[in-house]
């Protein structure tokens, strides 16, 4: 089995909020590393015109995985244009099937934002439907059945969207890759701007820690930690 793992989330910054630094830990062992914003980012902004946003977001992503030494995966999706349905389905069992990863990260199912829990069900149903030749995805991909598992990290704020606190079934300790993990999602700068008129999340970097922080006393174990919800395995791996 080769190891490759993929972040698969919703919009830039989503991977370097809630699972850059575990990602950063699998590089360290010895895994390829795969960054994939499925949106363009469109809508995070304050100041910027359409064109001007996707542009820079894209630039920052690009920039992130460029400083994680991981591969950027090219957006399918509009913000707020994420839906379960067949030409969606298909174009991201596409990506899915070229990468083949035997790891992914992505949201979780239950998430104050639709389209993180869109996302989360498009990634999981491509990962399910990876073997299925009579499967055609959009460019058409060959099949591939090699074992995957899937992790679901927590949602911004620790909380679903009913404000009920998410209880996870692992943490990682990321104290190692925390410092880099802040200098990834500093590469996201428009967002500063964003976060603090949408969120009221001026500094965003040290928002970011704090989450960390926060799943690192829910472990009751580590400083700084990042969480996930494990997927079942039934359709995926052993």
């Amino acid at each position: 089995m080769e190891k490759i793992a993929l972040a698969a989330v919703a919009h830039p910054d989503d991977i370097e909020f809630m699972m850059a630094g575990t990602m950063l830990l699998l590089q360290k062992e010895g895994w390829e590393i795969h960054f994939w914003n499925l949106c363009n980012g469109c809508l995070g902004t304050v100041e910027y015109s359409r064109e001007e946003i996707i542009r820079i977001r894209a630039e920052e992503a690009i920039h992130s995985a460029e400083v994680a030494g991981a591969v950027a995966q090219a957006p399918l999706f509009d913000d707020l244009d994420v839906f379960y349905d067949s030409p969606s389905l298909a174009a991201t069992a596409s990506v899915i099937r070229s990468v083949r990863p035997s790891l992914i990260l992505t949201h979780s199912p239950a998430d104050y934002m639709e389209d993180h829990q869109n996302i989360c069900r498009l990634v999981v149903s491509a990962a399910f439907s990876r073997g299925m030749p009579n499967y055609i995805t959009n460019p058409p991909r060959a099949p591939w059945s090699d074992p995957v598992r899937i992790y679901h990290a927590l949602p911004h704020g620790l909380r679903d969207g009913l404000d009920r606190v998410v209880e996870p079934d692992l943490f990682v300790d990321i104290s190692a890759t925390l410092e880099k993990k802040r200098d990834l999602l500093s590469c996201h700068a428009s967002q500063k701007n964003w976060l603090d008129a949408s969120q009221g999340m001026g500094a965003y970097v040290e928002e970011m820690q704090r989450l960390c922080a926060g799943m690192g006393a829910m472990s009751g174990r580590f400083v700084h930690a990042e969480a996930f919800l494990r997927h079942s395995h039934i359709g995926f791996c052993p």
